[in-house]
């Protein structure tokens, strides 16, 4: 390996370094005595932005690879242009499953169900009512716990946190998912089995 490339190898475990230390400076101003604007929050907060994207350039650099995260203020190309102060906010979720065990979901849902016919018919239309069964009766979150017991086999799953305005009840219910802007997105959490295999491979350099 060449000395410049050992060389970026460490500026890039330096970057993640002062992610991790930028990440507990922040956790250490929010979690003490604040007050509304308080600065050293704000000052934390700037400076866990500014590691995470550097340390985020540098991997593409060295990895070509990205975070899981966006980071509100970048000015890059699709940067946050929100609000600093949103009156409201939309959590949009998708979480994927693959249906790994038809029998066992159907199963479950006749469970709950007592007039689902016993051993239906997947080719009948089986699996789709066992899966309307399933996500009428418990929580998203529930079944993303529970995935396995129910047949279930997890996928990737992204969760955005996006500036909004207000709405009146049942307003946005027709096209619910119309309004997805990513330039309005504060925050995501992706989780997907790509990144654990990218920080396998960087373990094992």
């Amino acid at each position: 390996m060449s000395d410049a490339a050992q060389h970026s190898i460490i500026d890039v475990r330096a970057a993640a370094e002062a992610v991790k230390s930028a990440i507990d400076r922040h956790l250490a101003a929010v979690s003490g005595p604040t007050t509304a604007d308080d600065p050293a929050v704000a000052g934390a907060y700037e400076e866990l932005a500014a590691a995470a994207i550097a340390y985020d350039q540098i991997l593409y650099e060295v990895y070509d690879e990205v975070t899981p995260f966006e980071v509100p203020g970048d000015e890059g190309s699709g940067g946050y242009s929100g609000p600093d102060q949103p009156e409201a906010i939309s959590v949009l979720i998708r979480r994927d499953y693959l249906v790994a065990d038809p029998k066992r979901l159907r199963e479950q849902a006749e469970r709950v169900d007592g007039s689902l016919t016993p051993g239906g018919d997947p080719a009948g239309g089986a699996v789709n009512a066992a899966i309307g069964v399933l996500f009428g009766e418990y929580e998203p979150d529930e079944i993303a716990a529970r995935c396995e017991e129910f047949g279930l086999e997890e996928g990737d799953s992204t969760i955005w946190v996006a500036a909004t305005e207000p709405s009146d009840p049942g307003e946005w219910l027709p096209e619910p998912f119309d309004g997805a802007d990513p330039q309005l997105l504060i925050c995501r959490f992706d989780v997907s089995e790509v990144y654990d295999d990218d920080l396998d491979a960087l373990d094992e350099e």
